[in-house]
């Protein structure tokens, strides 16, 4: 068992330390002392990226079944004890990693720690289970499906990085949800849910070494402790991802066409992701922001008009969202076009460039204020960077990113091939002149 401290904190507060633990199981904790709450998060280093074709949509499959039972506790019970101490247990899938969190006292800590393993390390995955979240999670692709503005990021990614795991969708599709077996199921479970693909994160008013001591405990119990088998390493990239451009349009009956335009962008890693987050605030973060004043604001042609960027390990996105009555289409994709045309040719202002950092710093200060969040940042850094960066560090490299970096970055970014994804009744029209 090896303990660090990766961040020393301030007067006990934000202190951050990890151990490993026999068979590569990470924990990772952060102190924040004048709270009495504590967030739980056990990550799997696994997401719908990860599944081979005969497996896609198993990763969010999981997700679902974990919380059906396990020889100790049956679904109901998995549920009430957290519920019934007025905690709150959930678990979410991304596309490189699978979270299942609880929220709690921190004097109930034992028990969410207990409850969580036990979900991780101990569920049964029967075949009558298998059948029951088969039709849950139908009905979840068919809401998923009712909301266009879900719809047309989905066809964006699709678009963008055609059928590839990045490309497809993290909930899988009608047919692949039908087609996975309880075995094929249970496979990529016994695969992939090992303690050296796990990374437990605990923040708030906790002691580390009770923490570890908790964790040891429940996995012990489980029988899933032990051997020497080291935690897997970081997703940081590999060859660079492919991407397309082009137009996808799809025919919906809606009262509201919905638009994503963009490209391929930074991974999670590139030291230029400050810059791009920077420009991303002055164009479409907010209110304030360049597209937003000239698309809502000057001209009211749509309720809602953001641009946004996500990243992964080896690739990211760059996309401007636009929400707005079907005839007025043809213009909001004129001047966002004319927006991005003006950033690429003459970049930001000095003004701009206050107002982007302080959105920036202010957005990522405020996003740590409860247990919840400084988890999920815990959690997130193990799998998927080479070091967890202070929040002091991220405020430093956010502060030091100059005008020239920006317009480098977004020269590059902004100039690559587009793609464009519809949502709306257009029938068979063809949208190609707006990437011209």
């Amino acid at each position: 068992m090896i303990t660090t401290t990766l961040h020393p904190g301030k007067d006990g507060a934000g202190v951050v330390r990890r151990t490993v633990l026999p068979g590569g199981l990470r924990v990772v904790t952060e102190s924040m002392p004048t709270v009495r709450s504590v967030a739980v998060g056990m990550w799997v280093g696994i997401g719908s990226r990860d599944e081979a074709p005969e497996h896609t949509g198993a990763s969010h499959f999981l997700e679902h079944l974990l919380f059906k039972g396990t020889p100790t506790r049956d679904a109901l019970e998995i549920s009430a004890a957290i519920e019934g101490i007025g905690g709150e247990i959930n678990a979410f899938t991304a596309k490189e990693y699978t979270c299942y969190y609880a929220r709690v006292l921190d004097e109930d800590l034992p028990l969410a720690v207990d409850v969580l393993a036990d979900v991780i390390t101990s569920s049964l995955i029967t075949a009558e289970d298998v059948e029951a979240e088969r039709g849950v999670i139908l009905e979840e692709i068919a809401m998923h499906d009712d909301d266009p503005s879900d719809v047309v990021h989905e066809q964006f990614s699709a678009a963008l990085y055609g059928d590839t795991p990045v490309g497809r969708p993290i909930l899988g599709t009608v047919d692949s949800i039908k087609a996975l077996s309880r075995d094929r199921i249970a496979e990529y479970y016994r695969r992939y849910y090992l303690p050296s693909h796990t990374v437990v994160a605990v923040a708030g008013n906790v002691d580390h070494e009770r923490v570890v001591e908790l964790v040891a405990t429940a996995y012990e119990r489980a029988g899933a402790l032990g051997g020497d088998e080291q935690p897997i390493e970081p997703r940081l990239g590999g060859a660079e991802v492919p991407y397309l451009s082009g137009v996808t349009v799809l025919d919906r009956a809606t009262e509201q066409a919905n638009l994503v335009l963009g490209t391929a962008a930074l991974s999670r890693n590139d030291d230029r992701r400050f810059a791009l987050g920077v420009l991303n605030a002055v164009f479409g973060g907010g209110m304030s922001s360049r597209l937003f004043q000239e698309i809502r604001e000057k001209r009211g042609l749509a309720y809602s008009a953001y641009s946004y960027t996500s990243a992964y390990s080896d690739t990211g996105q760059f996309g401007i969202y636009v929400g707005c009555l079907p005839p007025k289409i043809d213009e909001v994709l004129k001047v966002a076009r004319a927006e991005l045309a003006q950033l690429i040719a003459h970049g930001i202002t000095e003004e701009e460039i206050v107002l982007g950092k302080g959105q920036m710093r202010g957005g990522l200060v405020l996003g740590l204020e409860d247990t919840g969040s400084r988890m999920s940042r815990l959690g997130k850094s193990e799998l998927v960077h080479e070091k967890l960066m202070s929040v002091d560090e991220v405020l430093g490299r956010i502060e030091a990113v100059t005008l020239e970096e920006i317009q480098t970055v977004g020269r590059d970014i902004l100039t690559r091939p587009m793609t464009l994804a519809v949502v709306g009744p257009y029938g068979d029209r063809d949208f190609s002149s707006a990437l011209e």
